[in-house]
């Protein structure tokens, strides 16, 4: 991997090597300890010269890179909703896709809400929903230990107020809520796109042969947590629109929709609860 001595070689190096000129721009102002807003002064400086501390932490951070490992893992953080989400190997690092299912959860959520992010992981779409809605009581639930410990230390760093717990999905779960919103594993378990994604936690990724298995529990335990009228909503993979729909309407769930993502896709599905008849 050729030395960058200058700002300018430095990202010319990277770009050659098949990095995008985002990311090579972000990973230059990470190693030269500046922040991510920074861009103008790389081009305002394209001639400075990089420091031999600074040289260092450039070719390893794109070796990194180039090895397949996550910007934001890099970085130690991702812009997720407006928000800077700090990342780190213990979670997923959040996707704009998932921006569909907070715009969606967002449109839904009457004055005053309760409503809970089930796998929280980083705390991605509970910070987004209760930034925007302040007035929302926002819990979030994660199996995983440490990734509850980078949720919550999101939320304080963010200063927003989340209640967070340890546990499967719903289970034990006994207080209802006006909003289920989730984006669980749903990748099947011998799918290969899993190997460019070698970086990140398993966990959070497979979910059984078909990659439904987590859907399925969810939907199986969400109606005993649902005030009548309250919305389950729920991110999927590019092809399991219809199986998700299929699934709520088995449940009971009415008005099941699905809603696209930026490129078109059918990223999330979603159902209400409904009312009891009179």
């Amino acid at each position: 991997m050729d030395v960058a001595h200058t700002v300018s070689l430095a990202l010319q190096s990277a770009i050659a090597q098949g990095i995008a000129r985002l990311e090579a721009q972000l990973l230059l102002l990470y190693a030269l300890g500046r922040k991510s807003d920074e861009r103008a002064w790389l081009l305002a400086h394209d001639e400075e010269p990089l420091s031999i501390t600074g040289q260092q932490i450039w070719q390893e951070a794109l070796a990194r890179r180039m090895g397949g490992e996550p910007l934001p893992y890099i970085t130690g953080w991702t812009a997720f909703y407006g928000l800077e989400i700090k990342v780190d190997a213990r979670v997923l690092c959040p996707r704009a896709d998932t921006e569909t299912l907070v715009d969606w959860a967002l449109e839904l959520l009457p004055p005053a809400a309760r409503a809970i992010d089930l796998g929280t992981g980083s705390g991605a779409i509970a910070l987004a929903l209760k930034q925007q809605r302040t007035d929302v009581r926002m819990c979030a639930r994660d199996l995983s230990a440490d990734a509850l410990a980078v949720a919550q230390a999101n939320a304080q760093r963010l200063g927003l107020d989340i209640a967070f717990s340890q546990g499967a999905w719903l289970e034990g779960w006994t207080e209802a809520f006006d909003a289920i919103v989730s984006n669980p594993p749903y990748i099947a378990d011998a799918d290969p796109h899993l190997a460019a994604l070698a970086h990140e936690p398993l966990q959070a990724l497979a979910s059984g042969h078909d990659g439904l298995d987590d859907l399925r529990a969810i939907i199986a335990q969400a109606p005993a947590c649902l005030k009548p009228g309250g919305w389950l909503l729920l991110e999927h993979g590019y092809d399991q629109a219809e199986a998700v729909r299929q699934l709520l309407q088995a449940k009971g769930f009415v008005d099941v929709q699905s809603r696209k993502d930026l490129a078109g896709t059918e990223r999330c599905s979603g159902g209400r609860w409904p009312f009891p008849e009179a």
